[in-house]
């Protein structure tokens, strides 16, 4: 860019879109092309992936995570499948027959060690409601408040033939706010990631009727 500004090589279209972009603070199309999705502007992206860096560079020098933050990865349902793999080989069951219980914790950043299985996420935020932390329920928004960030969530592998019914609202989880997506060579939404059961104290229409989702980035 530096070189095509001082005329040292040829401004081509994508340079120029690239130029244009970073001058009205936009992420440019030739990285969004390339990137995991995002809405951020151009500031708050870089500062986004930055921390993403981050993340993986403690996990590789400092070793596994206590608590994993979801919204860092590229391609979180691998992620998944990985601790559904992990759950399938130690007790010998087929990963078919696999799902997830969740239960939302009372910290809200940190835990003291890993749990014997499953894992420990956190960075997610409620779209539409919020998560009471006294009833341990969804609840209504705070006025003015748009979104709720999650305490610590921890998802629990296990197997679905042997999971209890509970008052729940099917919460869907999207990596933006655009909540919509297209199904990439591996079948998997390029937005949506997976849906958490969260407890609730009225009909899950009410929930439905208000549109609650739980995003893995905001757009700010």
């Amino acid at each position: 860019m530096q070189k095509a500004i001082k005329g040292l090589v040829v401004m081509s279209a994508e340079l120029e879109d690239v130029f244009h972009s970073m001058m009205v603070g936009k992420v440019p199309s030739m990285w969004a092309a390339k990137s995991y999705p995002s809405l951020k502007p151009l500031g708050s992206y870089v500062s986004d992936l930055i921390a993403r860096i981050q993340f993986f560079k403690e996990w590789i020098f400092s070793g596994i995570p206590t608590v994993f933050w979801i919204s860092g990865f590229y391609f979180t349902q691998s992620f998944l499948t990985g601790v559904t793999q992990n759950y399938a080989r130690r007790y010998k069951i087929p990963i078919d027959h696999l799902g997830f219980e969740f239960t939302v914790m009372n910290s809200e950043n940190s835990m003291s060690k890993r749990p014997d299985t499953g894992a420990y996420v956190r960075g997610l935020f409620m779209e539409g409601a919020r998560w009471s932390r006294e009833d341990k329920v969804i609840a209504e928004s705070h006025s003015k408040i748009l979104y709720d960030t999650m305490p610590i969530i921890w998802l629990k592998p296990g197997d679905e033939s042997n999971f209890t019914e509970a008052q729940t609202y099917v919460c869907p989880v999207y990596k933006t706010s655009a909540r919509r997506g297209t199904l990439s060579t591996t079948g998997h939404s390029t937005n949506y990631v997976l849906s958490i059961d969260l407890p609730i104290n009225v009909t899950q229409n009410h929930w439905i009727n208000r549109g609650v989702a739980l995003l893995c980035q905001l757009d700010d």
